[in-house]
């Protein structure tokens, strides 16, 4: 791994994001469905951003 040069006047953190409920118990589907076939879960592809929401 290579080391990681911080610009002068910048501090990079990296922080874990916390995740909700919802997002774990999504995650740990995706895994137990690619232990049990080998395969991924296809998704949707979103084609543009527009129809997208912004949340607040």
């Amino acid at each position: 791994m290579g080391h990681i040069k911080e610009p002068l006047g910048v501090d990079l953190v990296v922080d874990p994001t916390p995740l909700t409920k919802d997002e774990k118990k999504k995650i740990c589907e995706i895994i137990a469905y690619y232990k049990a076939t080998g395969k991924k879960i296809p998704f949707k592809k979103i084609v543009s951003k527009k129809g997208l929401k912004k949340s607040k």
